[in-house]
């Protein structure tokens, strides 16, 4: 969007119509101890020729998808949006519709809601389903502070194959309430070691994420049986990739009572981090807890169908202590975006697509184990998956670099005991093309 600054003659006449002298009377209510005293060292204006110019200079220094082959996921994932969800998305009717704070004018906003919320439900087999969080790491945060207000209770247990990300986010969310955070090891197979659970009481949650970090599926039946031998506790799942759930079983199948995580996938560019959406669904138990908005449908005096804004425990709603989270808006646009990607694929294009990525991310695996290359965890995966490659590719990952491949996501910064693996991440964007030469340059 190009900025055409007000000339001087019409900020006077602004500033008068206000009844203001200078520029500087406006923040006159801001203490003069917290205002900046100097003015910034900003480089010499440009002409917009010039502007331009330094612009695409500065873009041509970052690497772009179409000659940069990456393999790395690590909760954003890179996938094929069909064309016809930016086409739609573009319609005024969703791009300038921001939230329904008047719900009963705004049912086709509450409508695009609804229609989320079951593609959510659906998909994640639970009840109910909120529109929606910010990112998968908020979501998360608020599902175990959802447990504590249920519970009562202020301790949770989180698994450390959770995205470290993540796990910050938590900390956060939960310092100050006063919660103890047990974390609970990842095993041998990269998937949770969950036995300190039969050892520790009083759990508000217990929270684990399938597809973990390293991309293995979690046993979440097990994991929830042993977190409900106390009748209180819940078990909580998140996920980063939800495309997984087209072939694996779903979260409400497996005795999980609020499942959340990041919907970026299902239709959502990365764009450099952001926009994300947070998925958030649950029991209807819990319903009165779970923070958000809820849209509901139901009919009028005539028999219509209309829509309705069922459930809005937020503090712009109710009193503040009471309401469930302050969250001060959805990911609307980023929700509806969601949904149309859902609708386009149908349940049988879901399951395609997935089972695609499983088998594109296996060929690698198996290409990378017949040169040498170590996967320590024997999990079943889904797109991710750890390699250790041959001592001194550290070296060789610089050298990589520079040929347009990203060989995966360093662990070490994360997890010191994994220091020399990688996170890989295959997507049906791969093509086989860019798996035999990613194994290729590794081998040579």
């Amino acid at each position: 969007m190009r900025y055409l600054p007000h000339t001087e003659s019409e900020i006077q006449q602004m500033l008068a119509i206000i009844g203001q002298a200078h520029l500087e009377d406006l923040f006159s209510t801001i203490p003069a101890h917290c205002r900046r005293k100097k003015k910034p060292n900003l480089p010499s204006p440009l002409s917009e020729w010039e502007l331009d110019d330094h612009m695409n200079r500065l873009a041509a220094q970052m690497p772009q998808p179409a000659e940069t082959k990456t393999f790395i996921g690590a909760g954003s994932y890179h996938h094929h949006i069909p064309a016809i969800i930016f086409h739609l998305l573009s319609r005024s009717e969703f791009v300038t519709s921001y939230t329904p704070y008047q719900p009963e004018i705004s049912q086709g906003t509450l409508q695009a809601i609804y229609e989320y919320q079951t593609y959510v439900t659906r998909l994640l087999g639970m009840d109910v389903a909120n529109a929606s969080m910010y990112d998968g790491a908020s979501s998360l945060a608020e599902a175990l502070l959802m447990a504590m207000r249920i519970t009562r209770r202020k301790k949770v247990a989180i698994s450390s194959a959770v995205n470290p990300l993540y796990r910050k986010v938590v900390d956060t969310y939960l310092a100050p309430t006063g919660c103890d955070i047990i974390e609970m090891p990842y095993t041998s197979t990269g998937c949770t070691d969950s036995a300190c659970l039969r050892q520790t009481t009083e759990l508000a949650a217990v929270a684990v994420q399938s597809p973990n970090f390293f991309g293995c599926i979690e046993d979440l039946s097990a994991i929830s049986t042993t977190a409900h031998q106390d009748e209180k506790t819940l078990m909580v799942t998140c996920f980063s990739e939800p495309l997984a759930y087209g072939i694996y079983k779903n979260p409400g199948s497996q005795g999980v009572d609020i499942a959340c995580g990041e919907g970026q996938s299902l239709g959502i560019p990365q764009s450099f981090g952001g926009p994300g959406l947070g998925m958030f669904a649950t029991r209807s138990a819990y319903v009165r807890n779970m923070p958000g908005r809820l849209v509901g449908k139901t009919t009028d005096l005539d028999g219509r169908r209309g829509f309705v804004l069922t459930l809005a425990t937020r503090e712009q709603h109710i009193r503040r202590e009471r309401a469930t989270s302050n969250i001060c808006s959805n990911q609307g646009l980023c929700a509806t975006a969601a949904a149309m990607y859902m609708a386009t694929l149908g349940g049988t294009g879901f399951k395609k697509l997935a089972k695609l990525n499983y088998d594109k991310t296996e060929y690698l695996k198996r290409e990378l184990r017949r040169i040498g290359c170590a996967l320590p965890f024997q999990a079943t995966t889904f797109n991710e998956f750890v390699v250790a490659y041959p001592n001194g590719f550290d070296r060789k990952y610089e050298t990589l670099i520079e040929k347009n491949i990203v060989p995966g996501l360093p662990l070490d910064p994360f997890f010191p005991d994994l220091a020399g693996h990688y996170l890989l991440c295959v997507t049906e964007t791969s093509a086989k093309a860019d798996l035999d030469r990613l194994v290729k340059e590794v081998q040579s």
